[in-house]
Formats: structure tokens, C-alpha cells, sequence
């Protein structure tokens, strides 16, 4: 459990809603993102569009609360074919036009009062019913889709997270492909993108002994995030620049004044929740003024990772609360099957019985009807 005494959780009615109304915001941008994932798109500029997107919507809700916190928990990124994450190129740097056939990935976040929603879609540029998702294309984006409905019924009270782990990498091998190695899914907690609980995906023997193992409780939330490649799994850094970071709790005194007024802005605009580059005026002076605050730990990059050249990798990501009623998936669009033909599909009993159970408390809910049946007898009697 938490070591925050007097930390908010989901058994409050308030922090429902502060959750489900940042959800109803990351999924009307993916939405519209989505639809602007045409041949010549500039990736860039989805991004950006999808940043300021997601700081308009926040900007909407709770207007009267002066001191309450909201806007981008996670700064939109367009990661296409074999990139796997984080890529959000900057104004000032080379940028990638869309072409017909690009598997795109498109992730982001939002919160409010520092509850926050994730997201992530994988769409493929030009897909239709006359022109379907084919091949290693299709293998993949239903791996990763049939992995992640199979990972939002086992998130559960009661159940363990290497649970999940080893049905993702199962579920994947049925297409031939493989889980992104040591890709890390969260607890959400407020203010926490990166809460105490984890999930891991596909792990080495060595991360396998790092990551505890864990039970999931009620009035948790999980950002669960699969991502399945056609390849090896194996992530590397390549060219491309990182332009989304996040502030740790180190302290240092900074010696560039660069560096300090920098380091200044990102307390002040984005606290503990990651933020782009291209959110600051002048994007080179924040590159000067990042660099000393990753190479004294103040600021935690987050790398541009890639998978073999030729290859693919799709992702699904959804935010869930863990409620008594059972699980409440609160972000994601669904995928639209009809579109994907692959050779492949799950045959094992065990696995399409995990991907098909329900994901309500039947019992909750009897209880929960019983409770408010007998709560109206009282009323009446009283009356």
C-alpha cells in the first residue's frame, strides 16, 4: 500500500470524476489526432496540435478553482513503424511526413488536479474496407490490441502483476511477434505518472529479479500500456533527439543561468508531470538549459527508442480504475477488427476465455442493488 496517508484515492467520488473527466479529454484529442493521420501529415505538427489541444480542454474545466492544477500529464508523441516511443520532434529539428501504409502510435496524457488519464492508439495511414491491414501489419496491431483487453481483465483485485506479463507475451507469440522488453506499466497516482506498482512486458532474467511482485487492490488506477513489435522486442537510441523529459526529485545548484531559469519554468508550468521541449518560447535556450539538468539528474529523459529497420510495433494503452463494481477502462479507442485480416489467431481456451470474461462485479453490483434497496425501505419507513 501507499506510504501517503492522506493521499486521494478513487473511494472518493470527486477523484472519479477528476479522472474520468481528464479520460473524456485524452479521448476526444486522440480522436481527432487520429483523424489527422493522413498521407503527408507532418508527425510534428499532430503533435503539437495535440498538445495544444489537450491544454485547451483542461483549460475548460474547473475554471473557478484558481489553485487547482491541470493540463498535460503527457506530451503527445507520434511514434511510426519501427519507432517504438517518444518521438515528438521539435520546430528546430527534422521532422517525418506520413506516407500511406505508416503504422502510426500516437500516446499522450492529461490530469486534473494532478489525477491523471493515458492513452495510446495504433491507427495505419489509409487503412479502409477496400484496403485492409495486411500481414505483419495486421499481426502486430492485433497482438498488441488482444494483449491489452487480455491485460484489462487480469488488472484486477487479487491478481498478480506477472499475471499480465506472461499472458502479453503469450498472446504475442500467437502472432509471431514479441512485447517491447522491459517496457514498464504504472500505478497512477496523483501527481505520480510513475506510481509505486509496476507492470513489466517482456523481461530479461535480470529485470525479472528487480520488479516485485505485486498485488492489485481496489481503488487503485494503472496506466497499462502494451507494446508488441514484429521484431527482436529490443529497444535501442538512434538519431533522433529527445524532446520529453520529467523533473525528479533531486536537488543540485545550477550553474548556467540558462539552466536556472529553465529549470524554474518547468517547476512552475509542469511540476512533476513530463513535459516537451517545444512548450518553452525558445526552444534552443532550452536545450542548453536541459542538458545540465539531465547530466545532474534534475530532469529524467525519456528516449526516443527503436526497433530494427522493416520492422513494426503497435501500441495500446489505457487508464483503468480499479473500482468495487470491477474495472473501469476510462481512455482508448477501440480498434476497428473488421479493418485487420492476419493469418494468425488465438486458439488456446485459456487465453480467449481471459479475453472475452467480463470485467464486472457481478457480486458488487447484487450488493451494491441490495444496499440501496434496503437503504430505500429505510427512507420509506422513516417517511
Amino acid at each position: 500500500m501507499s506510504d501517503h496517508e492522506d493521499e486521494h484515492t478513487i473511494a472518493e467520488d470527486l477523484v472519479v470524476t477528476k479522472y474520468k473527466m481528464a479520460g473524456e479529454i485524452v479521448n476526444r484529442v486522440l480522436k481527432q489526432l487520429v483523424a489527422k493521420c493522413v498521407p503527408l501529415a507532418s508527425v510534428r505538427d499532430i503533435c503539437a496540435e495535440g498538445d495544444r489541444l489537450l491544454e485547451e480542454e483542461t483549460s475548460k474545466v474547473f475554471k473557478k478553482e484558481k489553485d487547482l492544477k491541470k493540463g498535460i500529464a503527457f506530451p503527445v508523441c507520434a511514434s511510426v513503424n519501427n519507432c517504438i516511443n517518444h518521438y515528438s520532434p521539435l520546430a528546430s529539428e527534422g521532422d517525418t511526413i506520413l506516407q500511406d501504409g505508416d503504422l502510426v502510435k500516437i500516446d499522450m496524457g492529461a490530469h486534473i488536479d494532478g489525477f491523471i488519464a493515458v492513452v495510446g492508439h495504433t491507427v495505419v495511414v489509409g487503412a479502409s474496407k477496400e484496403n485492409k491491414i495486411k500481414g505483419r501489419r495486421a499481426d502486430v496491431m492485433l497482438a498488441a490490441h488482444n494483449a491489452a483487453e487480455a491485460a484489462l481483465r487480469l488488472v484486477r483485485p487479487g491478481n498478480q502483476n506477472f499475471s499480465v506479463t506472461d499472458t502479453v507475451t503469450k498472446i504475442a507469440e500467437v502472432y509471431k511477434c514479441k512485447p517491447v522488453e522491459g517496457m514498464l506499466s504504472f500505478q497512477l497516482q496523483q501527481g505520480r505518472i510513475d506510481g509505486e506498482k509496476t507492470i513489466i512486458q517482456n523481461p530479461t532474467e535480470a529485470q525479472r529479479k528487480e520488479v516485485d511482485k505485486q498485488d492489485f487492490e481496489t481503488h487503485e488506477v494503472y496506466g497499462v500500456d502494451v507494446i508488441v513489435s514484429t521484431g527482436e522486442g529490443q529497444g535501442k537510441e538512434a538519431e533522433a533527439r529527445v524532446t520529453v523529459f520529467r523533473k525528479t526529485e533531486e536537488s543540485y545548484s545550477l550553474k548556467l543561468k540558462a539552466s536556472r531559469e529553465f529549470f524554474s519554468k518547468v517547476q512552475k508550468n509542469h511540476g512533476t508531470m513530463p513535459f516537451n521541449i517545444r512548450s518553452f518560447d525558445d526552444e534552443k535556450k532550452a536545450r542548453l538549459g536541459v542538458t545540465e539538468c539531465v547530466s545532474h539528474k534534475l530532469v529524467d529523459p525519456y528516449p526516443v527508442l527503436w526497433e530494427k529497420a522493416g520492422e513494426f510495433v503497435a501500441q495500446f494503452k489505457f487508464t483503468v480504475l480499479l473500482m468495487p463494481s470491477g474495472q473501469h477502462k476510462i481512455t482508448g479507442l477501440p480498434l476497428e477488427t473488421q479493418l485487420v485480416e492476419s493469418e494468425h489467431k488465438i486458439d488456446d481456451p485459456e487465453l480467449k476465455q481471459i479475453i472475452t470474461a467480463s470485467i464486472s462485479n457481478k457480486n458488487a453490483k447484487k450488493k451494491k442493488k441490495k444496499a440501496e434497496k434496503e437503504a430505500a425501505t429505510v427512507v420509506k419507513n422513516e417517511d
